[in-house]
């Protein structure tokens, strides 16, 4: 899912998002709780009318903002109390006000308001996020004013504790919902200790409900948590790695500020179909990136483009029941002289994918 923000991708009209075929973008709950607010968006029908988004919405709940806004925030059981670095008001975001701000906004997946803590926290503190997180999530489904339209989901949280995520996942599972999604990952973590407590997750919730892994987008971590079970992502890494000139493309991340393709006129990818693909070349993005706003939007459009591509590629490969040679192929690209990262292959090998 591209990351919308303020209800907006940065760089992308939405007309540009439903001709890349993308069926659903996130939208942050604190923020749009500032600007524009609940009432606005209520006058306007809801986020989707207001922004011309005919497909799906998913919001964050604001939970994340407790880690990002960290020094701005004081938690206690009632909810989170932050001070906005932008205007210094104050939101009190309660279970219950995070949820009338998503039914304000109208989003199809709503996530529940949980309590994070970063993901390299330790000792108890991990612990009372976790039992907090749980009750939490009944004060949100009991505050759901739209649960025929607006379904939430559950956020398995635990830090890196494996007990802890096991039963923070099992309790979670006795609610009725739609989906789960795992949380609190994602953070700096060693990935050693990032894929375990993936999978482990994944073993604990239903796989006839989709699974939800938050705060992950690079193609190879996309690839493998698939593989550990994972269906949704979110991300803000293609869209703001775009403003900084780096187009995504199978063989890695193409910084197209370097000298070396001045004068490179092929496109950014040459099996990709996208608009910039089909009509710049690598040596014009190269005079304008950092140089002219517009450079942003062609990037992020290829961007976006590779992420969906990559995830449309990964479903029809499962479909097809060929998913353990799509993932060989896909690492074989990447890494054509065969140093994969070690933990993806223990991460595959876990799950009886051994990477040749």
């Amino acid at each position: 899912m591209p990351v919308g923000t303020q209800g907006t991708l940065k760089g992308l009209l939405p007309e540009q998002m439903e001709e890349l075929d993308c069926r659903i973008m996130l939208g942050n709950t604190y923020h749009l709780g500032h600007r524009p607010g609940p009432e606005l968006l209520e006058k306007a029908g809801g986020l989707h009318k207001f922004m011309k988004w005919k497909r799906s919405l998913l919001t964050d709940s604001g939970g994340f903002q407790m880690v990002s806004l960290l020094k701005f925030a004081e938690i206690t059981e009632e909810g989170v109390r932050i001070e906005s670095p932008h205007d210094s008001s104050i939101m009190m975001l309660t279970p219950e006000k995070s949820i009338e701000i998503q039914n304000s906004i109208g989003a199809d997946i709503m996530m529940q308001l949980d309590d994070v803590v970063h993901s390299t926290t330790t000792g108890p503190r991990v612990e009372e996020a976790m039992h907090r997180t749980i009750r939490w999530l009944d004060r949100c489904l009991k505050a759901n004013k739209r649960p025929s339209e607006q379904c939430i989901f559950p956020i398995v949280q635990g830090g890196l504790d494996p007990e802890l995520r096991k039963q923070c996942a099992q309790e979670l599972t006795k609610r009725d919902v739609k989906g789960f999604a795992i949380g609190g990952l994602s953070g700096g973590e060693e990935k050693e200790s990032f894929w375990k407590m993936v999978t482990l997750s994944t073993d604990y919730l239903p796989s006839d409900k989709p699974t939800y892994l938050m705060g992950v987008g690079f193609a190879v971590d996309l690839v493998v948590c698939v593989a550990l079970g994972c269906d949704m992502f979110d991300c803000v890494f293609p869209t703001r790695t775009a403003r900084f000139g780096t187009a995504l493309v199978p063989t890695g991340d193409l910084n197209l500020a370097k000298k070396m393709y001045s004068e490179d006129f092929r496109p950014i990818d040459e099996d990709c179909v996208c608009s910039t693909c089909k009509t710049y070349n690598r040596a014009y993005l190269h005079t304008i990136v950092t140089q002219e706003t517009v450079a942003c939007s062609l990037i992020t459009i290829h961007n976006i483009a590779y992420q969906l591509q990559l995830m449309k590629r990964i479903r029809e490969s499962i479909l097809k029941d060929e998913f353990p040679v799509f993932i060989q192929t896909f690492f074989t690209t990447m890494f054509p002289n065969k140093q994969y990262p070690i933990w993806a292959v223990n991460a595959l090998k876990s799950v009886n994918v051994t990477l040749t």
